[in-house]
């Protein structure tokens, strides 16, 4: 027997378009609301900084220390011990004053030293101008009798005194000496010739000027 076809149901169509229409609502709102607001914009990064130097990291700051009370007995010696400095400095004071006093008193007394040692040079040499002098008369006196004759200054030493008449006989020459005292009276030859040798002893007994005396 032929089976029968029954004919399908026809799909209702007024669902169907009311989901379609709820979708695309949809989707258009969603376009509509991203185009009213911009999607944000990340912000830019900042550059970055260069590493910092490294640097050795500091040792803790102790807090500072309180010192201890001084008792009364350590504040005496304290006292004590300020006391003494005092009187040391002043003892180092007056030592520095007496110094100081005596080192002006050396300076004057090195120049007054070299005054006298200057005045003791220009001494020495007007001495030593008038011994010259001394001696260049006295030549002259030898001179003058020397080139007397014996008989003549003979005569004239017999009354001469003797400071003056030792002086030129001492410095004559001896022959010239011997003829004029044997031209002289005896007894004043005697004379002479004693104080002469007694003058001559005693410049031989004075020892040089500025020489030693003795040994060592």
């Amino acid at each position: 027997m032929p089976r029968v076809r029954h004919p399908l149901p026809a799909p209702r169509l007024l669902p169907v378009t009311i989901a379609a229409l709820a979708l695309a609502l949809g989707v258009r709102s969603v376009v509509l609301v991203r185009a009213a607001v911009p999607e944000a914009m990340p912000a830019p990064q900042p550059a970055p900084s260069p590493p910092a130097p490294l640097t050795p990291p500091r040792p803790p700051v102790a807090p500072p220390s309180v010192p201890p009370p001084i008792s009364e007995g350590e504040r005496a010696l304290l006292l004590d011990l300020r006391r003494r400095s005092s009187e040391l400095d002043a003892r180092a004071a007056a030592v520095q004053q007496r110094e100081a006093v005596l080192a002006a008193a050396e300076a004057r007394l090195k120049a007054r030293l070299h005054q006298l040692a200057g005045l003791q040079k220009r001494l020495e040499a007007l001495d030593a101008a008038r011994r010259e002098r001394d001696e260049a008369n006295w030549r002259g006196l030898v001179k003058l009798y020397e080139s007397m004759k014996p008989a003549d200054a003979g005569a004239i030493f017999n009354d001469l005194d003797l400071p003056v008449l030792l002086p030129i006989l001492d410095r004559m020459k001896a022959a010239k000496a011997a003829a004029i005292l044997a031209a002289m009276q005896p007894e004043r030859a005697r004379l002479v010739t004693a104080e002469l040798a007694q003058s001559r002893a005693r410049a031989n007994a004075v020892p040089a000027a500025g020489k030693p005396t003795g040994g060592g």
